[in-house]
């Protein structure tokens, strides 16, 4: 199983400079990927600027947003930055798609709450067609850069698996979600499987899980109170949730590798460059 690190692009005391040793120092300690989360109206970096500099930084680690509000911004963007990030880290980066939950990061870039899912539908079929060089809207040449596989850029989806899992079969190669627990996992991951061979796609879907952690005797979740804030009590459960101790982690890791997870990525609450090094300790302590 292979495990990520999310960068801290949405946490409290995060600057730039910051940002880049993050990248660095996991791709030094050995971590599999880096992600980003991905909010419009919330303090923070904007989440594929943050993987193209990821990616100017460092030279082996995968990239990928876990997972970006595409139906909050045009299909061609969309296309085109994920193409460049694509160019500029040799093919390290994969697009996780999602379409949130918050009114106000649709009201922020003018676009519609309500419809965000089925013009995400149009808005893959958009994407795609820039990506093979097939511009829509009648322009007479596409918008980006080739990607560097097969004329696509890897597609993840996350959110409601209702919703997804058509997508996933369509478009994606997996399926990211946050962590509900081995069991809740599993038999969704079992659904998207089996929905991934009746609609004939070849090998497997990948699997991915994402959850927050804060290590160490000065862990502080208190950015989670704030961040979900807007889904008030259910924001505790975030802060509650989140994996305070190495054992968690190891523990986390064992489980979830047993039932067939390809990717666990451990997402900051803090700003802070040593949760990096202590995670790296726990995740070498699970021996996954």
């Amino acid at each position: 199983m292979r495990v990520g690190i999310g960068l801290p692009v949405t946490t409290k005391g995060t600057g730039g400079e910051l940002l880049l040793a993050w990248a660095r120092r996991a791709e030094e300690a050995g971590f599999d990927a880096l992600t980003s989360i991905d909010r419009i109206v919330y303090p923070g970096f904007e989440s594929m600027t943050a993987m193209a500099a990821a990616a100017a930084v460092t030279s082996r680690i995968g990239l990928r947003t876990n997972v970006l509000l595409a139906p909050a911004r045009s299909a061609p963007m969309v296309a085109k930055q994920a193409a460049s990030v694509d160019q500029i880290s040799g093919g390290r980066f994969m697009l996780g798609i999602g379409v949130g939950r918050r009114t106000d990061d649709y009201e922020a870039t003018g676009r519609d709450f309500h419809t965000r899912g089925r013009r995400l539908d149009a808005d893959l079929e958009a994407i795609h067609a820039e990506w093979r060089g097939q511009p829509a809207g009648g322009r007479s040449r596409p918008s980006t850069v080739p990607s560097v596989r097969d004329g696509a850029v890897p597609v993840f989806f996350g959110g409601s698996l209702e919703a997804a899992i058509g997508r996933i079969v369509r478009w994606g190669v997996g399926w990211s979600v946050s962590s509900r627990g081995p069991k809740e996992t599993h038999n969704n991951a079992e659904r998207v499987r089996a929905a991934w061979r009746e609609a004939g796609r070849d090998g497997s879907p990948m699997i991915m899980v994402m959850h927050y952690f804060a290590l160490g005797e000065d862990s502080n979740v208190d950015y989670l109170m704030d961040y979900y804030g807007y889904q008030g009590e259910r924001a505790r459960m975030f802060a509650d949730g989140a994996y305070r101790r190495a054992a968690d982690v190891t523990a986390a890791l064992r489980d979830f590798a047993a039932i067939g997870v390809d990717e666990y990525t451990f997402v900051p609450t803090m700003a802070d460059l040593t949760q990096v090094d202590r995670l790296a300790d726990a995740v070498e302590a699970a021996g996954v």
